[in-house]
């Protein structure tokens, strides 16, 4: 049974809340309408950006009962992906069984930020009141496999262009892999062909060259630029389809199914295949509606298939908080008119209306009691897993001081060995320069010694001379040319009447 069957809805519209168009469906007839009104009958879906949410996945272990997954899943969300805590997010999952492992359980979570979905959907509210579903864009593909518009198997690649977004997404074996959001909807290709053209054209302009015009034939002086535009767009896609292959140990892509929200002219997926080299087609199927030749999205014939399937369960990630009131009796004003109505009877009729409150409140107990139950055993299992993490962050922090401590080791290991392997050899080679210039001079060494403090580093040399005079050349041929490199300093020359020599100290402090 059908989505709309199910409820018994006559008619079912579809909403793009991005451009805020409308498409009405009655049996297999869909047509665009400008005025969209609330009706009861009318069973209402939209979809979110890829831009709208974040596609992670998620590993749980399969040791978690059913009834805990949500929660344990909505926890290891916020802490692998690093969620605002502030932020109450709201979170969806779908189970995938392409990974064979016998430990954990493997899901695709999509998560959104709840103001965004206030934001987007403003406009549709307004007019239709209600939407039944909001679901990823995504998950839209997963009814043509399930309508067998699509019966091969293999992995194949969707690529959607629309006015604020475009998305590609992968299909392996029929199931969902992989989505990501790319730099090139609609907008964002009119502004990079207006940086590659060198002149801002009307965007109105861009839409009709695109829907009109034949890159094959047009002699357009836009021809070259959109080309330029068409192969960084191919080569953004086949960035992803690498990665993708890596990541998801893809051998091959059977089939790239290319498209766009503007009706073109010029086949894309021809253009596609020739840089790809994947077997290409245009996004669009033959869904088995009637539109009297009128150029329906793809996105809108796609929400109406979505609600003809009811194979969906595991694919029905709702988002939507715009539901229907519920029935009358199930409201909460009308069980207080049921309840007034009984009063009346059961005034009439006190011992029966004893025996009924009576019986009402056992069961009241009853289902407290069980509640109590439920929520005892919640408790347990939360505070055996907050007890299991904190033991695991134990192990954690243990590790991490071990390996700062043998980081701290190694690196000053490491500096000793650099100490030795660059400051020694410096030392020789300034020695090496000024025993070169003391010779020059005919000036001799008696003793040396080699001096640092903080950050002052000083050789001291005991010069010997037959002349005061050498000395002194020496020192001022020092200053002038290692003037950048060293500071000297000669205090005083002295002379020894026994040995006829002059004895000086020379300070020698490197700069």
């Amino acid at each position: 049974m059908s989505k709309t069957a199910e409820h018994s809805f006559s008619s079912v519209i579809s909403v793009n809340p991005y451009n805020d168009t409308y498409v009405n469906g009655i049996s297999s007839f869909l047509s665009p309408t400008q005025e969209p009104a609330f009706s009861k009958d009318q069973f209402a879906i939209s979809y979110l950006n890829t831009r709208e949410f974040i596609n992670a996945q998620i590993e749980i272990s399969k040791n978690i009962p059913d009834e805990d997954l949500y929660d344990a899943i909505n926890t290891k969300a916020y802490s692998e992906l690093a969620l605002d805590n502030a932020v109450e997010y709201q979170i969806q999952y779908i189970e995938t069984f392409q990974n064979l492992d016998e430990e954990n359980r493997h899901f695709h979570v999509f998560i959104v930020d709840p103001l965004d979905i206030a934001q987007t959907f403003v406009p549709p509210v307004e007019k239709i009141k209600y939407l039944d579903v909001i679901i990823p864009i995504p998950l839209l593909l997963k009814s043509l496999y399930a309508k067998e518009i699509i019966d091969s198997s293999g992995v194949h690649c969707f690529i959607y262009f629309q006015e604020n977004d475009a998305f590609v997404t992968i299909y392996g074996d029929r199931e969902f892999i992989y989505t990501k959001s790319i730099k090139h909807s609609l907008k964002e290709m009119h502004e990079r062909f207006c940086e590659l053209f060198g002149e801002r054209i009307e965007y109105q302009s861009f839409l009709d060259f695109l829907s009109k015009e034949n890159l094959k034939e047009t002699q357009s002086n836009y021809k070259e630029y959109f080309i330029k535009l068409y192969k960084e767009l191919f080569a953004n896609v086949n960035d992803i389809l690498t990665y993708a292959k890596r990541a998801f140990e893809i051998e091959k892509f059977e089939h790239v199914y290319i498209g766009s929200q503007v009706d073109t002219v010029t086949k894309l997926d021809e253009m596609l295949e020739v840089e790809l080299n994947i077997k290409s087609s245009e996004f669009e199927f033959d869904y088995g509606f009637e539109s009297n030749d009128v150029y329906i999205d793809q996105l809108h014939s796609l929400m109406h298939i979505y609600t003809t399937v009811s194979e969906l369960d595991k694919y029905e990630c709702n988002f939507t908080k715009y539901h229907r009131p519920p029935a009358f009796v199930k409201r909460e004003s009308g069980k207080l008119i049921l309840l007034t109505l009984a009063s009346f009877v059961l005034a009439f009729a006190y011992p029966v209306t004893y025996w009924i409150l009576n019986h009402s409140q056992m069961i009241r107990e009853d289902l407290l009691k069980q509640q109590y139950k439920e929520v005892h055993n919640i408790k347990i299992t939360r505070e055996s897993t907050i007890r299991n993490r904190q033991a695991d962050k134990l192990k954690a922090l243990s590790l991490l001081k071990l390996e700062k401590k043998e980081y701290i080791e190694k690196k000053s290991t490491l500096i000793k060995i650099h100490d030795v392997k660059v400051n020694y050899p410096m030392k020789a080679k300034i020695l090496t320069l000024l025993t070169k210039d003391l010779n020059k001079f005919g000036v001799k060494v008696e003793s040396l010694n080699y001096s640092e403090s903080n950050s002052t580093k000083t050789f001291n040399l005991d010069l010997v001379s037959s002349q005061d005079r050498k000395i002194t050349k020496l020192v001022h041929f020092l200053t002038q040319h290692h003037e950048k490199e060293f500071k000297f300093q000669l205090d005083k020359i002295s002379y020894d009447d026994e040995s006829k020599v002059y004895f000086s100290q020379l300070k020698v402090n490197l700069l």
